[in-house]
């Protein structure tokens, strides 16, 4: 039997077995599939442990394996120890708000915070245009390239992230947010084992000897021309985390699943503690050794050193990982994004009482379809981490500033504050494609505030509104 076969073998396998563990969880569980509830919260039957097993790989995909990793350098930690930051103000400022407003979608809380569903709908349509046009065919291009690589196969690309889309979409039609979730969870514990088994294996390779390698590589204080000048942290940084973990509809959704608000925030946390433990030397350790043995690869360095560490019995397992890594990051977009659609949109402007399964059959399928035809796009790119987070950059400050002027103030008109996001989407898309006078992270910065200003300004100028700021705190929901 070849060695090719055998690591398909166990692919496989391993793939199968964790859909089949994830179909016994999952039987016998579902009381109405025609609710939003059950369909997109789990009937709110998610314990903590598939809370932070879930939002734990939903993020953890080849980009951050494969791109951080490529940066071969320690800087790039400070993603996660940021991310840790952003899980407890998600934990502890933003998700006692959801349970509150009994919350299915992030932007339903816009919707009671404005008292207008335009400017729900609004947001809605921003994340699906990120969500549709730059996620989902960027993972399904990257999880096929890299497969393509793992197996040194000749199978086109398109046939690759077909089977990824057809898979994916499965998962999210017949299980909704739960099976995503136990996928997610299952997956996880895999990926993060053989990720820090990676980590071991590459440290064993240079006898944890990293003399050699140069100090800018391995310091955790950024220079004005890396990729995290240390001064970023102090600006955007951390509103780029607020953003991603406490308004992101992917994320929250399986954080707003849990039957309290407490075993919600202990999942949450749980997956704070994973991210600052385990999670930074996966995205870093491997790419350092990697430039030592093999100097300034970029990202090869990665996929080469787990080539060359790793026993040949556990390759195929690794790539069922990576793999599963792929599935788990798709199919939570995917659920997310049609839940977006049809709580947001659908329900809103053109059918109060859906049946929620078969129309999300649709618009899954509608989504797949789109992403699998932007594949190719995809595929002439030469970064793809740098063109996802530059066609992202455009949405992520503006969305973030409906949620913090909501929260922050009352009596704002809501069409002052689209007429911000409006706005606020011209400035980056500016800062980006025309004049980038600092980093773009500060740029960011600049940008939310703008946003917050421009909505403050326009709400007291042209609608001759006060806003107002709320001091009252928000009580816990039990």
């Amino acid at each position: 039997m070849s060695l090719q076969t055998i690591q398909i073998a166990v692919f496989l396998f391993v793939t199968a077995l964790i859909a089949f563990a994830t179909y016994l969880k999952c039987r016998g569980t579902r009381v109405n599939a025609n609710s939003n509830k059950e369909y997109f919260l789990a009937g709110g039957g998610l314990s903590w442990v598939f809370v932070a097993g879930s939002i734990t790989l939903t993020n953890l995909s080849t980009d951050q394996l494969v791109g951080m990793n490529g940066n071969q350098m320690a800087l790039l930690a400070w993603w996660e120890f940021a991310a840790v930051l952003g899980l407890v103000i998600l934990a502890k400022v933003f998700l006692p708000v959801y349970y509150k407003n009994d919350c299915t979608t992030t932007t339903e809380l816009l919707e009671k915070r404005y008292n207008d569903k335009h400017i729900r709908a609004t947001i809605s349509v921003m994340f699906l245009l990120g969500n549709v046009f730059i996620f989902l065919p960027s993972m399904l291009y990257g999880g096929s390239l890299f497969m393509q690589s793992m197996f040194n196969i000749d199978t086109d690309i398109m046939i690759l992230a077909t089977l990824f889309g057809i898979i994916g979409a499965c998962y999210a039609v017949f299980g909704g947010l739960r099976a995503v979730a136990v996928s997610d969870t299952y997956s996880g514990i895999m990926l993060l084992g053989m990720g820090m088994l990676v980590v071991v294996l590459a440290l064993i390779a240079i006898d944890f000897d990293f003399s050699g390698i140069p100090s800018e590589r391995l310091t955790l204080i950024g220079a004005n021309d890396s990729p995290i000048p240390w001064h970023t942290l102090l600006t955007g940084m951390i509103f780029i985390q607020i953003f991603y973990w406490s308004t992101n509809q992917t994320i929250t959704q399986r954080a707003m699943a849990s039957p309290t608000l407490k075993e919600a925030q202990k999942g949450v946390l749980a997956a704070g503690a994973i991210r600052l433990l385990i999670i930074p030397p996966m995205i870093v350790l491997p790419g350092i050794v990697s430039y030592k043995l093999y100097g300034d690869i970029g990202d090869a360095a990665y996929g080469r050193i787990v080539g060359d560490i790793l026993p040949v019995w556990l390759s195929g397992m690794f790539a069922a990982a990576i793999a599963a890594a792929v599935l788990t990051s798709f199919n939570s977009i995917l659920n997310s994004s049609t839940a977006l659609y049809v709580c947001d949109i659908h329900e809103k402007y053109i059918s109060e009482d859906p049946n929620v399964k078969k129309l999300s059959a649709i618009v899954t399928a509608v989504f797949v379809i789109i992403a699998l035809f932007l594949v190719p796009v995809y595929a002439t790119s030469d970064s793809i981490i740098n063109t996802v987070q530059e066609l992202y950059g455009l949405l992520s400050m503006p969305i973030l500033s409906t949620f913090l002027v909501g929260l922050i103030f009352k009596n704002v008109d809501p069409r002052a504050m689209i007429s911000a996001v409006v706005s606020g989407t011209g400035l980056y898309a500016f800062f980006t494609f025309e004049w980038s006078p600092t980093h773009y992270i500060h740029l960011m910065f600049v940008t939310l505030i703008f946003c917050v200003l421009f909505a403050l300004v326009i709400n007291s100028l042209v609608f001759g509104k006060r806003a107002e700021l709320i001091f009252k705190q928000h009580k816990a929901y039990e």
